[in-house]
């Protein structure tokens, strides 16, 4: 066997290719708007389950493009994501990635209250002052996250452009994700029990590519 491609962007393209090639033999393409980040989320984990567990409301991808577009600051719920989320890209259009998850004040708070630092996270997020620019929430590992999340959302505390649920494991992962697909806002979700930091920020990633375009 010779290996032909080597240069990066040339392992990209053809991946994707392949990917394409696979979707189109398998059954009708999702919406052209969802396909870049089915696509996307495909090419990060060689999954081609993500074709049916992505879930989309109604105009999520755009309104998640338009707040990248309006300089959207992204909170994570982990140093994985925020480490995969494009930041670049993401300055590029005005954004900033944040994750509080490492502070010494939300270790120290979690303690106290018996929670999670991923629940207390959300409620920082909740807490920040954008300037009025955009706030995209990408909650990629934490159920207690995106649980806390919807409840502030809930109370009128958190009013995200965009929701990106992609929790992942056993205990009360599916429990959160239902809770999702009712939050108030646009939110694209990773369903069942499969999803991860990196699926999270192969979600933005998505988006980020299409914003600059």
């Amino acid at each position: 066997m010779e290996i032909q491609i080597t240069r990066p962007q040339e392992i990209e393209a053809r991946s994707m290719a392949i990917i394409q090639e696979e979707l189109e033999r398998t059954g009708p393409l999702p919406p052209a708007d969802q396909l870049p980040v089915i696509k996307r989320v495909i090419h990060t984990t060689a999954d081609f389950d993500y074709r049916e567990n992505l879930w989309f409301s109604d105009g999520a991808v755009q309104a998640g493009i338009q707040a990248l577009r309006d300089g959207a600051w992204v909170v994570t719920d982990t140093n994985m994501a925020l480490a995969g989320v494009n930041k670049a890209a993401l300055e590029r259009l005005g954004g900033r990635a944040l994750c509080f998850m490492a502070q010494e004040e939300i270790a120290q708070a979690a303690k106290e209250r018996g929670e999670t630092r991923a629940a207390l996270s959300m409620e920082a997020a909740a807490a920040l002052d954008t300037g009025g620019a955009p706030l995209i929430l990408a909650v990629g590992n934490a159920p207690t996250a995106l649980i806390r999340a919807v409840e502030l959302m809930g109370e009128g505390k958190l009013s995200p452009a965009l929701l990106v649920a992609a929790p992942v494991g056993f205990v009360n992962v599916l429990e959160s994700k239902v809770m999702a697909e009712a939050a108030p806002c646009p939110r694209i979700i990773a369903r069942g029990r499969k999803g991860g930091s990196t699926v999270a920020a192969a979600i933005l990633n998505a988006l980020l590519y299409q914003a600059q375009a």
